[in-house]
């Protein structure tokens, strides 16, 4: 995917940033409980799309990070489209 492109995308996708090669974005809940609950919503979106974030958990924030790793860990449609199902999911 182009920079033009993946920039565009991102103005769509609030607080996802582009860091290390991979989409991220940190969500803050209540408390672990909160975090730990929501994660597992995501776990079920990400396995309905068939592409999983990597998922890191400390206390009440959550860091999801996208990336295609059978494209040879390129930003690709996938990942984009999870973004903004994940996106739904928080709203």
């Amino acid at each position: 995917m182009d920079q033009s492109t993946l920039q565009q995308a991102l103005a769509t996708l609030p607080g996802w940033k582009l860091e290390d090669g991979m989409l991220r974005k940190t969500y803050t809940f209540k408390n672990f409980v909160a975090a730990l609950a929501w994660v597992l919503q995501v776990g079920f979106l990400a396995e309905a799309h068939g592409h999983h974030p990597d998922i890191d958990i400390r206390y009440n924030r959550v860091t999801l990070a996208l990336v295609t790793h059978d494209a040879g860990n390129q930003i690709t449609d996938k990942d984009l489209e999870l973004a903004r199902a994940i996106e739904a999911l928080a709203a």
